[in-house]
């Protein structure tokens, strides 16, 4: 029975990594067709509501989150969020598919090297036990941490032009805001497990991680727009995957394994940032963007940036 849990839990989580990754690349599209501004301008919403695409990737977003709340409702928190991480290599097989730009074989390598050293890194930690609510009192300083972490990197964002360390500022704070309202799907769909329907829609943990949830998307969106994706998307993942596991760890008590196990889960951890850093420097994954860029005319860049 656990070990079918399980099962479901990683099926649920792999289904959601392919449907935000398909949801990352069309909303890269799309914000590449509407004006770019470099401050967080609500503007933003109301071009991409009149964009055709982006409401295919808030699609791949919806069903991510409905995959993803079902995966943490059958799985612990540090196990479910990092297989997110293959939301990487999943956004270059997509992107080069939307943006029809060939995946060489060294990105093929870095893929090989994503998934390998992931499945290390998971089978060596193997976080076990944990609780199903957090004590009210104990959301207080995560959130306090995690919310000033992600103000900060908001800040170092906007005060760049728009380039790689812009986007991925911003992707950094959207990661941390994406594990955020991860933290708080779980609570949340604990009490609809354990309280029921009424429970569920009263807990604060709900309209938290809606609120939080939208926030993000948004910041992404900003991300997306103010550099390309090899700027956006490693932050992104990679972000998602650190601060869930700590946030499953600290607030959800989950145990790793440890001592021999962790030789082989650093030896999966070197493996898999290889992959990550590799791939994100690939020639193919630069063309993902500059093809997008030629075929919209460079109508989401900034006028300076587009000389």
């Amino acid at each position: 029975m656990v070990t079918t849990t399980i099962v479901l839990s990683i099926v649920f989580a792999l289904l959601a990594a392919g449907s935000n990754a398909l949801g990352t690349v069309l909303q890269r599209r799309a914000a590449l067709t509407v004006p770019a501004s470099r401050s967080l301008r609500l503007g933003l919403v109301r071009d991409l509501l009149h964009t055709p695409v982006w409401f295919g990737g808030m699609l791949g977003v919806v069903f991510a989150a409905l995959f993803q709340a079902l995966a943490l409702a059958t799985g612990s928190l540090a196990t479910v969020q990092p297989i997110f991480i293959l939301e990487l290599p999943l956004a270059l097989v997509i992107g080069g598919i939307v943006f029809r730009v060939g995946v060489t074989r060294k990105a093929w390598m870095c893929v090989a090297c994503i998934v390998g050293g992931l499945a290390l890194v998971l089978f060596s930690l193997a976080p076990t036990g944990g609780r199903d609510q957090v004590p009210g009192i104990w959301w207080v300083p995560g959130l306090a941490v995690t919310g000033g972490v992600g103000a900060a990197l908001v800040l170092a964002g906007l005060r760049r032009p728009t380039g790689l360390m812009r986007a991925a500022c911003l992707a950094a704070a959207a990661a941390i805001g994406n594990a955020v309202t991860a933290a708080l799907v779980k609570s949340a769909m604990n009490i609809l497990s354990d309280q029921g329907a009424v429970a569920f829609f009263t807990a604060w943990q709900t309209y938290s991680f809606a609120a939080v949830g939208a926030f993000s998307l948004f910041l992404l969106g900003v991300a997306m727009q103010g550099g390309p994706l090899l700027g956006s998307q490693p932050a992104l993942t990679l972000g998602d995957a650190t601060v869930s596991f700590c946030l499953g760890v600290t607030l959800y008590g989950e145990q790793p394994r440890a001592g021999f196990w962790l030789v082989p889960a650093l030896l999966g951890l070197s493996v898999l940032l290889y992959g990550i850093f590799g791939l994100s420097h690939t020639r193919c994954l630069a063309q993902c963007v500059d093809r997008s860029r030629d075929e919209l005319g460079g109508l989401g860049e900034p006028a300076a940036a587009r000389g």
